[in-house]
């Protein structure tokens, strides 16, 4: 017997954290009965409706997504733009990504309907790093790349620590290209990060997420995820969390 939350996120449906929010609003039953309490536990076994459509063990499937700007981050969109699963027409299974790159972001993103492998990597407690190249409007000083790499003050909390490195810049046209690795997943985080300092972004993409890059892959492409690099994604969130 494992808590429902659990049994729905390994089923695929979604994150564990979305499941806790789907029990809470009373959208889940177990056995015909509609169950909101977090601690109920459930079994594989047990019949789970979520939404009234019953769920199903899924094969655990993971892919490695090369997302194009222009893209929604979500498994559907209200107003009919083109998101990611969009890419996945010949998957059977009911695949979602592992946190998101808003829509003018481009980059790396990872794609599973393994619940509880999306909530270890984007648990806060698990520090994966996440690599970006950023094209800022304006070019930033010493001072305020510094304020970026000790953390900057957003409305929901202070970022931690980034690690920054100046790539390139062009006086003429007064941009700046930007490394920033950073481990937390807040809403349209680098983005806000730099506005803070004063340098919008112009340009944003993901270019690594933890071990894994991008290398061999176009705009809208992806590739299944080997075993070993599944093994070492859950290695490294364990070992940062030990930290």
């Amino acid at each position: 017997m494992d808590r429902l939350q659990k049994v729905i996120a390994q089923a695929g449906i979604t994150s564990r954290r979305n499941a806790e929010k789907l029990i809470q609003d009373g959208k889940v039953k177990v056995n015909g009965t509609t169950v909101t309490e977090l601690g109920t536990k459930a079994s594989p076994s047990d019949e789970i409706e979520v939404n009234g459509v019953k769920i199903e063990k899924e094969e655990p499937v993971y892919f490695l997504f090369y997302k194009p700007t222009g893209v929604i981050s979500s498994a559907k969109d209200e107003k009919g733009r083109k998101v990611v699963t969009d890419f996945f027409p010949e998957i059977e299974q009911r695949i979602f990504p592992i946190g998101r790159l808003d829509y003018d972001t481009s980059g790396l993103l990872l794609m599973t309907n393994d619940g509880e492998f999306a909530n270890l990597l984007m648990h806060p407690k698990y520090k994966v790093e996440k690599h970006y190249i950023v094209k800022t409007k304006g070019i930033p000083s010493k001072h305020d790349l510094k304020k970026l790499s000790t953390g900057v003050r957003l409305e929901d909390g202070k970022t931690a620590p980034a690690k920054i490195k100046l790539k390139s810049l062009d006086k003429k046209k007064q941009t700046a290209i930007i490394e920033i690795t950073i481990h937390e997943g807040k809403n349209r985080q680098v983005r806000r990060m730099f506005e803070a300092i004063g340098y919008p972004i112009q340009k944003l993409k993901r270019e690594r997420y933890g071990l894994l890059d991008l290398k061999g892959l176009n705009p809208g492409e992806s590739r299944r995820l080997t075993p070993h690099e599944i093994k070492q994604l859950r290695n490294l969130a364990v070992t940062q969390t030990s930290k």
